[in-house]
């Protein structure tokens, strides 16, 4: 071998040494970031922590005025509109991915699926905007009286009705939310070999027969993955949900009624907020981020669990 082949491979040796050594860093540095913010904010919030005990999650009055800070009523508001989401957003976003990859034409596949995808980009604000001027007085306020008026027997959709409520909420989380799950749903769906598919037309199966038995058991794993993933976005929403969810700090059964997030209420509060005002509300960050950890950690053990079945 001739030195200047030595020489190469010498730099060849260096070059993969800079590169892992880089990419660890890089690694350890998300890490620090993270443990740094969660240690930070923690520390900050540690004094209403102290000072409220378990009354600050199980509480349910927030008057930062008297020094209460009950969070029971944004725990309950983020849950409630997320769950709303979720029942909207799942099976819309499973039939338009289904349409995309089973039935559609291929043009039509691909003007539908890049509009999938702009609408996953659009900015949280404008869905937010288009709901308050829109969404609000075409279909959110009469859906919120139809409810009212028709089904106000049970506690769920018992009046007053107002549009901006957990309803209206959840119903915009469940429009920004439905393109990112369809996204995820779609590239799922296109991962099933097509051997799987001609061998359920070989038995005598239908299309929907052959949807069921090869399709869906095949995405099952990634369809709790993306909606795992929608949910995520769904908890951390803040504008969209600020302009429409109706800004009261009572935890009320009826999804008709106005309610608070908790994200939505640090973006309200944190800009006139002094003392442990502030730290209550970095201690709402807090326990968010706390609750979007353990949801990430039950999908990651769904999907594990899906995996092996």
């Amino acid at each position: 071998m001739s030195a200047r082949s030595w020489q190469r491979k010498g730099v060849g040796r260096k070059a993969d040494s800079l590169f892992a050594i880089m990419a660890a860093l890089s690694g350890v540095l998300i890490l620090l970031v993270l443990a740094y913010m969660v240690i930070s904010t923690t520390a900050t919030a540690l004094p209403v922590f102290g000072s409220q005990g378990i009354s600050f999650i199980a509480g349910s009055e927030w008057s930062p005025s008297n020094g209460q800070f009950g969070i029971l009523a944004f725990i309950y508001g983020t849950v409630v509109t997320s769950v709303i989401a979720l029942v909207i957003a799942v099976p819309l976003s499973l039939g338009v991915s289904l349409f995309l990859t089973e039935y559609s034409p291929r043009r039509l596949r691909g003007i539908i699926g890049y509009a999938v995808d702009l609408l996953a980009a659009v900015p949280s604000v404008i869905y937010g905007l288009w709901g308050v001027f829109i969404l609000l007085p075409l279909f959110l306020q009469p859906t919120a009286d139809f409810l009212s008026d028709n089904l106000g027997f049970i506690p769920i959709f018992k009046g007053p009705a107002s549009g901006l409520s957990y309803f209206g909420a959840g119903v915009i989380l469940a429009i920004m939310i439905t393109p990112i799950i369809t996204s995820l749903c779609r590239e799922v769906f296109d991962t099933v070999p097509n051997a799987d598919r001609q061998a359920a037309y070989a038995l005598g199966a239908t299309k929907w027969e052959m949807i069921r038995q090869a399709v869906l058991p095949r995405g099952r794993a990634g369809v709790v993955g993306a909606t795992m993933l929608g949910l995520g976005r769904a908890l951390g929403e803040t504008i969209a949900v600020a302009l429409l969810i109706g800004s009261s700090v009572k935890v009320d059964t009826s999804v008709l009624s106005p309610g608070y997030s908790m994200a939505a209420v640090i973006a309200n509060q944190f800009q006139e907020a002094t003392g442990d005002h502030i730290r209550a509300l970095v201690g709402i960050g807090v326990v968010l981020f706390g609750l979007t950890i353990i949801i990430n950690m039950g999908a990651r053990a769904l999907v594990w669990r899906f995996n092996r079945v």
